[in-house]
Order: structure tokens, then sequence, then C-alpha cells
């Protein structure tokens, strides 16, 4: 791959990033939960204590928070605003990538892999549905490639940036942030046979360094939790919170302690990487069998080559499917180290071999099949659910000759299956980003009626929620803490009470003069459905919600 289109391809992967980050509201929950209370932060100018709608807030660490606050302190308070420091992770994810390779492997291999990590379906929906977990991939993968660097050239000015990074992980989402380096290279040094790496002298101060990093997250929650024992978090008496950062809500969920349990089986982030690791998943595990068998075939203490990749991916997968509590992004993290480990067998097998076997002919037919499916489901999508995308099928057009010029160039098998495969990525999430996402936020009650409330100027502080489900994405965009009640007695003349339609006929018992100021349909856009997909049954799926004046 030349420079010029390796430039190509990862600022046109940025470039899709941005305008998901743009254009597509945040979704409930995550994403718009962690936007206000960055904004909440803000708000309220408490950095060490946090809090999320008025109360105690105890399940992420800071990290996110600080910068999101920092970013809207400077910008103002807009989604994009809030997604800016993660996406500026995102581009350091892909930065540590692309020199952690370079350290083993080739300038070739290593623009291979940051291509296949900044176009695989995991960055492009993190870098708009913003977690932790984004900001958590840059932090660790950084700090992977600084330790092996600190590792390769005895210099101690890589070994305590390192521990900047760990630091910054770890308050990022806690002690994962120093495991998975942990995992990935103690066996690796363990098969060079490197015995010093385990008892060097330079940890002391390393760990000093560590503990002071963490000293301002500790200390807050020593004041918010510690100093005040038997606070109720999610329905649990919190003893302190340190324990829960340092301990529960990481080890907690292997010892039962996590008050979580979900998906704990062991293939369940196996079977989510089918979507988020397109469209490289299944060259994937064909890189990692293969990188297996040359381990099994060398030997432990007879590398010939990088094992840090494997070691990573294989042992934190192994620690994570343990787990009883599991998401599909957990295993984001080491998406680059996946991302790596095919790269090297794509260079090595197929980029510049003119002369494939049958078998690995058959495998990139399989792919072009699965690809057209791809091609059919999107275009589907883009003309059923929300009617014509008009200019953007243009664009559409263009990504679909790209890719059937590539497919009859006279390129190798291995750089027609890559450009294509990058191209097609680009395709889908360029629409998926400036067509299906807005349209279908438009079905998210909180961000909708926040932004009629902007529009017509209405008092947010007369308003209260009554027995609908809290939409977080309500507080952020119309940048303020709603009240919430399930009881009617607390309710009285004057209040704007938003409610769905279940609900306002006993309030129009209670309160027969109300006035409806407002009406629309919602749904939960992130449990989608083919008859809410469908149009002609659509409205069959949506809950009606209203905003009403109480009077008697």
């Amino acid at each position: 791959m030349q420079k010029n289109t390796f430039i190509l391809l990862l600022a046109a992967c940025a470039g899709v990033y941005l305008v998901g980050s743009i254009m597509i509201p945040l979704m409930d929950i995550d994403a718009a939960q962690y936007a206000s209370i960055s904004r909440e932060m803000l708000e309220r100018n408490s950095f060490l204590q946090v809090f999320d709608l008025g109360k105690d807030y105890l399940d992420k660490p800071p990290m996110l928070f600080w910068l999101s606050a920092l970013s809207m302190k400077i910008f103002g308070v807009h989604d994009w605003a809030y997604r800016l420091p993660s996406l500026l992770f995102l581009g350091i994810a892909l930065y540590a990538t692309y020199k952690f390779t370079q350290l083993y492997y080739s300038t070739q291999t290593a623009r291979l892999a940051t291509i296949m990590l900044a176009s695989c379906q995991a960055f492009f929906l993190i870098a708009h549905d913003v977690r932790t977990d984004t900001m958590l991939v840059g932090w660790v993968m950084l700090t992977i490639y600084l330790l092996a660097k600190w590792a390769e050239r005895s210099d101690s000015k890589y070994f305590f940036f390192g521990i900047v990074t760990i630091a910054g992980g770890m308050m990022t989402k806690g002690p994962i942030a120093l495991v998975v380096p942990v995992l990935a290279l103690a066996p690796y040094w363990i098969s060079q046979k490197k015995w010093a790496f385990f008892y060097k002298p330079i940890y002391i101060p390393g760990l000093l360094l560590l503990a002071l990093l963490l000293f301002p997250m500790s200390w807050g929650l020593y004041q918010q939790y510690d100093l005040y024992p038997g606070k109720i978090i999610n329905d649990r008496p919190i003893k302190s919170g340190l324990e829960f950062y340092y301990w529960t809500q990481s080890f907690g969920r292997y010892t039962g302690e996590n008050a979580y349990k979900e998906m704990g089986y062991f293939t369940f982030l196996l079977e989510n990487m089918f979507w988020s690791f397109l469209p490289w998943i299944f060259v994937f595990l064909w890189a990692l069998f293969a990188k297996a068998f040359i381990i099994v075939k060398e030997g432990i203490f007879n590398p010939s080559a990088e094992r840090i990749s494997f070691f990573g991916f294989v042992l934190t997968y192994l620690v994570l499917s343990r787990s009883q509590a599991q998401l599909p992004h957990y295993i984001f993290v080491v998406f680059p180290l996946a991302a790596i480990i095919t790269a090297s067998h794509w260079e090595k097998v197929i980029w510049n071999n003119s002369s494939v076997s049958k078998s690995i002919k058959a495998f990139y037919g399989f792919h072009l099949f699965i690809f057209s499916v791809l091609i059919i489901a999107a275009g589907m999508i883009a003309l059923v659910p929300f009617g014509n995308i008009g200019r953007i099928g243009v664009l559409g057009i263009v990504a679909l000759l790209i890719m059937i010029g590539q497919l009859i160039s006279k390129k190798t098998i291995g750089q027609k299956w890559f450009y294509i495969s990058v191209v097609l990525m680009l395709g889908v999430n360029v629409f998926m980003n400036t067509h299906f996402y807005p349209n279908l936020l438009k079905y998210q009650w909180g961000n909708q009626l926040a932004g009629e409330i902007k529009n017509k100027g209405w008092n947010e502080d007369k308003m209260i929620l009554y027995k609908i489900p809290n939409s977080n994405a309500l507080h952020f965009y119309g940048q303020h803490v709603f009240a919430n009640t399930k009881d009617s007695l607390q309710l009285k003349v004057g209040d704007w009470v938003i409610t769905d339609a279940v609900n306002d006929s006993s309030l129009r018992i209670q309160f027969p003069a109300s006035i409806q100021h407002y009406k629309s349909n919602w749904y939960h856009v992130t449990m989608l459905s083919l008859p809410f997909l469908n149009p002609s049954t659509r409205q069959n799926e949506l809950t009606p919600f209203e905003l009403i004046e109480l009077k008697k």
C-alpha cells in the first residue's frame, strides 16, 4: 500500500467518524447518560465527586467526564463537544497500533493493521456512540506500545510515559487498563526468558507515580463514599468507593460481589465480534489459528516473531469471557491487537502473492458473497425504513463503482480483497451516519422533546417526568436536570408533566382542565425490530407521549 493511499483511506475513515459525531444525536442509555453527567459536572463545578441527575454516581471512573466537561467548557454544550475527546483517543489508538506494529513488522504491515482497525465496524460505532471503551482503547494500546518500546530500547522515559497512560486508562475504566498490558507483555517476556523484567527496580518509582496520578480520583471517592459509608447505589449499600473501583467493579465480576449479571457465557464476546470486527472477522480467526500453530510449533521458549498481540488478545478474551457480566463492547479494548494479528498474516500470505491456493480463492469468494449480502441489506435499509436517501445514494453508487473497479483490476487477490472491504465499510457507514441513525433518533423521545422545549422557550423548571422511562438525552439536550416522580400526589396545578398516553387519563381525572402542549411518539431505538423498520407496521410499535400543563 502506497503512503498516499494509506493517508487517503485513514482520512476517509476519520471523515466518516466526524460526520457521525456531528449528525447523530446521542443514544440513550450510556452515551447520553455520560454526556449528561459531564454537563452536570461542568454546571456544578464538581470534578472530584460525580453526580448523575443530582444523585451520587458510582459506576465508571471520571476521566471521560473530566475531558468531556473540559471540552464542553471550551466549545459549549454540544453532543460533538462531548464526543471530541473520545474521537482524539480513537486517533491515539490508531497511532499506537501503527507505531507498535512498526516495532516488530514492516511499514506495510503497520499500514494494513491501522486501516483494518480504522475500518472495522466497532470503530465506526464507538466514534458516535461514545462510552468509556472509546477512550480506553486508546489508553491501553498506547500503554502496550510504550512498554514494548521500553523493553526493546531500555529507555526509561517510555516506561514512565507508560505509567502515565496506565493511570489514564484506570481513571477511564478501572484496573482493566493495567491488566491488559500485563497479559500482553508478561507471557512474551517469559517466552524470551527475560526474567529481569519481573523484578526491575524501576517498578518502585513507577508504582509511586501511578499512585500519585490516581490520587485525585481516589481522594474524590474517599470524600464522596468512604466518609459516608452505607450510601445506596443500585439498591446496594456501598461501604467504600475505593474498594468499589479498585476491586468490586472489575474483580467482583468473578467473585459475585458485582451487582451486574448478564451474558456470562464463554462465546458471547466472540459471537458479537462477527458484527463488530467486520469485515475482517473471518480472516482474523484464520490468522489467529495460524499464529497459534506457529507458537506451538516453535515452542514456548523459541520465539522467532512477535507474540505480544497474540497473548494480549487471547488472554484478555479468556479473562473477560469468565466474567459473570459481559457486554459486546468489552472486547473492543483488544481490537488493535486483533488488527495486528490479521494484518501480519495478510501481508505474509496474500498481499503480494499473485498465485494463491484454491482454498484462499474460495475464502475470497465467500467474502465476496458476504459483501454482496451486506450491500443488498444496506440498499433495503436505505430505501425502506425512512424513505429514499436522495443525494446520499450517489455516494453509494460511487462506492459500488470503486469496488467493481477493484474487483476487475490486475491487483493481487489480497489487494483487491483489502480495498473492496475498506470501501464497503466506508460506504455503509456514510449511509448509516448521514441517513439511518439521524432518522432513527427522531424516535428517541428525549432529544426530540428537548428540541421542542428550546424552540418554544418553555420553562424547564416547571417540568416533571411522570411514569415514563427516563431519557438522559432530555437532560443533556435540555441542559437541565428535570424532576422525576411516580407519585401523582407530588404533582400540583401549574406543573408541566411529561408522561405517556396511558397515564394521561388518570391525570385528567385529577386535573380535568389540563392543557396538552405537545404530543408525539417514541421507540426504544437500541432494540430494533422488523415491525418498527417496516413503515406500514411502525405505528403499532410506537408509544405515545405528551407534555401537559396541569389545571383543575
